[in-house]
C-alpha cells in the first residue's frame, strides 16, 4: 500500500485550511487538517517544498515510522509548523488505516470507553444580559457545558467576543488589528458576570472561562480564587505558559481547576504541566500536536497523572481535526470536554462529514477511517485570503496578549 500521490490544498469557505490528501496505489485515500491560523501558507509551503517529495512510494501502513521518520528526519524538531505538517500526514494515514481495515478509526485506537463526547460552546455578548441569553440558547440546543466570556465595561473590544456567535471567527484583517486592554477593569467585572450566570442556571451547567494568556501568576491566582464560588470546571490559559513553574504559583493561590495548551506542539512542551499536576486539563490538539499518534501520547501521559483532556475546537481547526479529534475522545480513559465550534455552512459543504450533535454530545463517524473528505472542486471556489489574529496593547499602549 505505496502512496503515490500526495495534495496540499488551500482553501477559505469562511475562514483558511489548509488539507493534505494522500492516495495510495490501491485507490484508498487519507485527509489530514494543516491549518495553522495566521501562519497558514507556511504549513503549505512545508508540506509542498519538504514533505511530500518524502511520501511519494511510503508504505501508507508504517504510520509511526513515518511520523519519527518526519520528526527526526528533519533535525529541526518540534515547532507548530513542523508538528502542523506531521500532524497532517499522521492524520491522514490513520483515515487510510481505517479504511483499509473496513473500521472507524476509533476501533483502531481500542474503541468505545463511552457513549458520547461532551462539548460545550461558545456563549459571548458585550453585556451581561447578552451573556445570560446566550448561555440560555445553548442549553436549550442540549449543551452541558459552556463557556462564558463578557465585554469588559470601558474597553471598545474584548478578544473572544464577538457579533456573530455561532460561527465566531478572531483572525480579522491581513495585518493585526489592535485593541485597548486593562487588566483591573477585566478582574473586578468578571467574577460579577459569572455570579449571575451561576445564579440563572443553578449549579449543574458546567461553566469555563478563557483568560488568553492575559495574566500574570499571582492576577490569575486572585481571579481563580474569586471564581472559586461558582465552580467553574475550568479556567483556560490563566498565564503564558512559557514558563511552565509559574503555573505552581496559580496553584498556591486557588483550587480553580486549570486548562492549558491549544498552542503546544508536542509533548515536550506539557511535560513537567503535567507530571507536577499544575493542570486539570490538557487542551493540545490533533493539529496542532503531531496528529493522533502523539497526541494520544500526551493524553497517556496526563492519565498517568489524573489529568483529563479538553482539547482545542475553535473555527481554525477544520472537519478534518474535528473528526480525528472525536475518534480519540471516544477512545481515551481520561476524557474531559472537547471544544466544539460550530462551522459555517460553507464549510460544512466543503468537508462533508458524518460526526453529528445530538442531545449535548458530539458523535464520531461510523465510516471506515475518519469519516470525513474534502471536496476538491468547491474548495477551489474559495481563493485563500490573508487573516490574522488581533493583539492587545495596556492603556498605556505596551504590547500585551490577545
Amino acid at each position: 500500500m505505496k502512496i503515490v500521490d500526495a495534495r496540499v490544498i488551500v482553501t477559505s469557505p469562511g475562514r483558511n485550511f489548509v488539507t493534505l490528501k494522500l492516495v495510495t496505489d490501491d485507490g484508498l485515500t487519507g485527509v489530514g487538517d494543516a491549518t495553522l491560523n495566521g501562519r497558514e501558507l507556511a504549513v503549505a509551503a512545508y508540506l509542498t517544498e519538504h514533505v511530500v517529495p518524502a511520501l511519494i512510494g511510503r508504505d501508507a501502513s508504517r504510520i509511526e515510522d513515518t511520523w519519527q521518520y518526519l520528526y527526526k528526519g528533519a533535525y529541526w524538531r518540534r515547532g507548530p509548523v513542523t508538528m502542523t505538517a506531521i500532524a497532517a500526514v499522521d492524520t491522514a494515514l490513520w483515515d487510510i488505516k481505517g479504511k483499509a481495515a473496513g473500521m472507524p478509526v476509533y476501533q483502531l485506537l481500542g474503541g468505545r470507553s463511552r457513549e458520547g463526547v461532551t462539548v460545550y460552546g461558545h456563549a459571548n455578548a458585550e453585556t451581561t444580559d447578552g451573556v445570560l441569553a446566550e448561555v440560555a440558547r445553548y442549553v436549550d440546543l442540549g449543551y452541558k457545558a459552556v463557556r462564558v466570556q463578557a465585554g469588559v465595561p470601558g474597553l471598545a473590544t474584548t478578544y473572544g467576543v464577538s457579533g456573530d456567535k455561532m460561527f465566531y471567527e478572531p483572525a480579522d484583517a491581513a495585518i493585526p488589528s489592535e485593541a485597548v486592554w486593562s487588566t483591573e477593569r477585566y478582574l473586578t467585572h468578571t467574577p460579577a458576570v459569572f455570579a449571575r450566570v451561576r445564579d440563572e442556571f443553578g449549579p449543574q451547567l458546567r461553566l469555563l472561562h478563557d483568560v488568553h494568556h492575559r495574566l500574570t501568576p499571582i492576577e490569575a491566582g486572585r481571579l481563580g480564587k474569586s471564581l472559586e464560588p461558582y465552580a467553574l470546571t475550568w479556567m483556560e490559559d490563566p498565564t503564558p505558559a512559557e514558563l511552565q513553574e509559574s503555573l505552581r504559583l496559580i496553584r498556591r493561590h486557588t483550587t480553580t481547576p486549570i486548562a492549558i495548551g491549544e498552542i503546544f506542539s508536542s509533548i515536550w512542551d506539557c511535560q513537567q504541566l503535567i507530571a507536577e499536576q499544575l493542570i486539570d486539563y490538557i487542551r493540545a490538539t490533533v493539529v496542532h500536536a503531531g496528529g493522533i499518534t502523539h497526541l494520544r501520547r500526551i493524553f497517556d501521559l496526563a492519565a498517568l497523572h489524573q489529568v483529563r483532556s479538553g482539547s482545542h475546537g475553535a473555527t481554525d481547526l477544520s472537519p478534518v481535526c474535528m473528526s480525528a479529534a472525536l475518534h480519540l475522545d471516544i477512545s481515551i480513559p481520561n476524557f474531559g470536554l472537547q471544544e466544539y465550534m460550530r462551522h459555517t455552512a460553507e464549510t460544512d459543504a466543503v468537508f462533508p462529514h458524518d460526526y453529528h450533535f445530538a442531545d449535548g454530545y458530539l458523535h464520531p463517524s461510523e465510516e471506515p477511517g475518519l469519516g470525513v473528505d474534502i471536496d476538491e472542486e468547491l474548495a477551489a471556489q474559495f481563493p485563500y485570503r490573508p487573516a490574522a489574529l488581533p493583539v492587545n496593547r495596556l492603556e498605556d499602549g505596551t504590547l500585551h496578549s490577545w
